[in-house]
């Protein structure tokens, strides 16, 4: 039996964790928990089905102290990253934005095996993230980079030509103008179902971007050999081309229970995680290239990413400030990525060479916050 700690527990991806545990009896035991505590009775409801022994939260701490006594209640901005640091056989980082970078890094530290689906981890610290991390101690969350995993299994790495991630394109891979967007029409993605932030980088393809920076480095393959590709069904979830023309796609239907029990289960599958593909009905998938001036954020972040230093905590810090600005009615769709490339080129020449610790993330993401919160308060008065 596996311990499990679920960081993120009432979010998407925890929520499909703790069913893969219920489907899966005495494969795992759920023995941490956290959440912010903004649904402070959906964590509570969590801890007495899984019989937690210790929580995390940053909200409601009392409230939810009340309600389970005998229970450890952690409370605070580094509650995540507290519970993180418990042994155990998995660490499910499932929390969204560069708030679960130190929870990352509290996991790895102590030696816990981490399935990783914080994007920003890797974005904004991808390089203090892999100095610690062992050999397969992370393991990939996300379809995109658990098909890459299971995909890279075909070949020696020396072999590999270049790894291409599939992007649905989100609501807009039709549309000609993005100027007049609505909030509604940028959180209706076609394919998944997700929280507004993510489905606002998913219209943008700021999650793709994201998703290219962590490649380089779960796969430490150079920006220059990793791509994207739009596929509207979602059911290749990503690809890698190999030195003699092979390429190799890892297909499921788009349902994250696949890849969060691949890793959670590593390295064994777990029976029936999620329907197989119905090879009785018919099938058509399709492929395009992205479209880069529509959607510049690849590119962008590519360029970051090959500078290196802290322009990638740079690039994310700007965006979460612009996605929220636009969450709120404060700008226009395009403004964001528009905020973005701006924030990047004014602190481009101060970013720093090297991330050494959780400090230096932290200062460079507040400067960046600052600046960007500057750009759009010029947009907005112009």
């Amino acid at each position: 039996m596996r311990d499990l700690v679920i960081l993120g527990s009432t979010g998407s991806i925890g929520v499909q964790a703790l069913e893969i545990v219920t489907a899966n009896p005495g494969k795992f035991r759920v023995v941490g928990i956290t959440s912010a505590g903004n649904n402070p009775h959906a964590l509570i409801e969590q801890a007495k089905k899984f019989d937690v022994g210790v929580i995390g939260t940053i909200h409601n701490a009392e409230l939810i102290r009340e309600a389970l006594p005998g229970v450890s209640v952690i409370d605070g901005a580094d509650a995540a990253a507290q519970v993180a640091s418990i042994t155990c056989d998995v660490v499910l980082n499932a929390i969204t934005g560069s708030i679960g970078l130190a929870a990352t890094l509290s996991a790895l530290k102590v030696g816990n095996r981490l399935a990783l689906a914080n994007k920003e981890s890797l974005v904004a610290a991808g390089d203090l993230v892999m100095s610690l991390a062992k050999e397969n101690q992370i393991i990939p969350v996300d379809s995109e980079h658990s098909a890459l995993w299971q995909c890279l299994m075909s070949g020696k790495s020396t072999e590999v030509s270049k790894l291409i991630l599939t992007a649905s394109g989100g609501p807009f891979r039709e549309r000609k103008d993005l100027s007049s967007v609505t909030v509604d029409q940028a959180l209706a993605h076609p394919t998944w179902s997700m929280g507004p932030v993510i489905s606002v980088n998913s219209a943008t393809l700021v999650n793709k971007a994201h998703e290219i920076i962590e490649a380089h480095y779960l796969y430490k393959m150079d920006y220059s050999r990793v791509e994207a590709v739009i596929h509207p069904e979602s059911v290749i979830h990503s690809m890698v081309e190999f030195i003699d023309g092979a390429t190799i796609a890892q297909a499921s239907p788009p349902n994250m229970k696949g890849p969060i029990a691949y890793a959670l289960n590593w390295p064994n599958r777990l029976s029936a995680a999620t329907p197989a593909m119905d090879w009785k009905q018919k099938h058509s998938w399709n492929f395009e290239p992205v479209d880069h001036e529509k959607f510049p954020a690849i590119e962008l972040a590519k360029r970051c990413g090959e500078l290196g230093g802290g322009l990638p905590a740079i690039f994310n810090a700007a965006n979460e400030v612009a996605v929220h600005a636009f969450l709120k009615g404060s700008i226009s769709f395009t403004s964001i990525m528009e905020c973005v490339e701006q924030s990047v080129q004014r602190l481009g020449g101060s970013s720093p060479s090297a991330i050494r610790d959780l400090s230096d993330v932290s200062a460079i993401e507040q400067d960046a916050q600052s600046v960007a919160r500057e750009v759009l308060e010029r947009m907005v008065s112009s």
